[in-house]
């Protein structure tokens, strides 16, 4: 796995554009287009997840995968990186204290693309830190063929746009 060239990433001192204001309760938001390469699921499962079947194409075809997957954690990850590019680097993001629930619906394999969506269930200020505001998300991993491959919720804190600290 290799990271992203510097010129993706955002720099460090920069003007947000979306607070917790622009994430209130049934919001809504496709986006992404992330294809699955074969180098990337191997390289991935490789470092973090060297189980056969996300390495190797025969111990992948005697598994309940019937071929070789991405591991879940990849998922997750590419997961993340589409949020990052479609809304978190433009944020005042202050990260999350977790994720409440995960589960992984279906193999994701190479060859697939995947895109996401994503709803804001619940938004409100922090009762003890009245300058962040929570967000309640559920997103939705679907592949090509608008199979659903991954669900997740949980909670991302932002700063507020007009209080301050």
């Amino acid at each position: 796995m290799s990271l992203p060239p510097a010129a993706n990433c955002p720099p460090a001192a920069r003007t947000p554009r979306l607070f917790w204001e622009d994430f209130p309760a049934g919001h809504h938001m496709d986006f992404g287009a992330m294809p699955v390469t074969r180098e990337a699921v191997i390289a991935f499962a490789s470092q973090f997840d060297p189980q056969p079947f996300h390495l190797d194409d025969e111990a992948a075809a005697a598994s309940l995968f019937g071929r070789l997957a991405a591991s879940g954690w990849h998922t997750c990850a590419m997961a993340m990186r589409m949020m990052c590019d479609e809304y978190l680097l433009d944020s005042a993001s202050l990260g999350s204290p977790g994720i409440d629930s995960l589960r992984w619906l279906k193999p994701v394999h190479p060859g697939d693309t995947l895109r996401m969506a994503m709803d804001v269930l619940e938004a409100r200020p922090m009762a003890s830190k009245p300058h962040v505001g929570l967000v309640r998300s559920r997103w939705h991993l679907r592949n090509q063929h608008d199979e659903p491959v991954l669900t997740m919720e949980g909670w991302g804190m932002f700063r507020r746009r007009d209080v301050a600290a």
